[in-house]
C-alpha cells in the first residue's frame, strides 16, 4: 500500500501518497482526482474500486471494449492525449472518502513543474468538486501568471460515493473530455 509514515512518532498517522501521473508529451488534457482511495492504493492503479465509474466512462467515451486490463485502459487515455493525476501528493485520510482528507496534512503535487514539462496541456478537468476545491486551495494560488491560458472544468465525481447522479447523466457530462 502506498502509505508513508509521518516520522518516528509511534502515534503518528500514515499519509496516503499519490501515484506518478499518467502522461506523455502529446497530452493536451489533464484529468485530476483528489488522492487515490484505499482500493487504488492496494492495487497501485488509478480508480481501482470496482464501483467507481471512471474507467467505464472512459471506455464508453472512446468506444473501447470493457473490461480491459489496467495498462490498456491507461493506453486509451494516452492515445487520446489525456493525462491523469491527483491534486494531492500526500495527505492523511482515514478510509477513502474525500471528505475525510485532513487538510492540515495535505501536500499538493508540483503543478508548476508538471505544466512546464507538459506545455501542450490546455484543459484541466476535475473528477468531482473535492478535487476542484483542493486545487483551488492548494495549487492555484502558487501557479502564477505563467499558466493563465489553462481552462478548468469540474465534472461530476465518478466515485461510488456520488450516487445522486445516474451513470447516463455522468457519461453525458463527461463527453466534453473526448472533444
Amino acid at each position: 500500500m502506498a502509505r508513508r509514515s509521518t516520522g518516528n512518532n509511534p502515534v503518528a498517522k500514515k499519509l496516503d501518497v499519490c501515484f506518478p501521473p499518467v502522461v506523455n508529451q502529446r497530452s493536451r488534457t489533464l484529468i485530476l482526482g483528489s488522492l487515490p482511495g484505499q482500493k487504488s492504493l492496494e492495487l497501485r492503479q488509478y480508480y481501482a474500486h470496482p464501483q467507481n465509474a471512471f474507467w467505464k466512462i472512459v471506455t464508453r467515451l472512446f468506444g473501447a471494449p470493457s473490461p480491459l486490463p489496467y495498462n490498456r485502459k491507461v493506453k486509451i487515455l494516452t492515445d487520446h492525449h489525456i493525462a491523469l493525476w491527483d491534486v494531492l501528493a500526500a495527505a492523511e485520510r482515514p478510509g477513502s472518502l474525500d471528505s475525510s482528507i485532513v487538510h492540515v496534512t495535505a501536500r499538493a503535487n508540483d503543478f508548476s513543474a508538471f505544466f512546464r514539462a507538459h506545455p501542450r496541456i490546455r484543459r484541466v478537468f476535475f473528477n468531482g468538486r473535492k478535487a476542484e476545491e483542493l486545487y483551488r486551495r492548494f495549487v492555484l494560488p502558487h501557479l502564477g501568471s505563467d499558466f493563465e491560458e489553462l481552462r478548468y472544468e469540474c465534472l461530476p465525481s465518478t466515485s461510488p460515493a456520488h450516487a445522486g447522479m445516474t451513470f447516463a447523466r455522468k457519461l453525458d457530462l463527461w463527453k466534453q473530455v473526448a472533444d
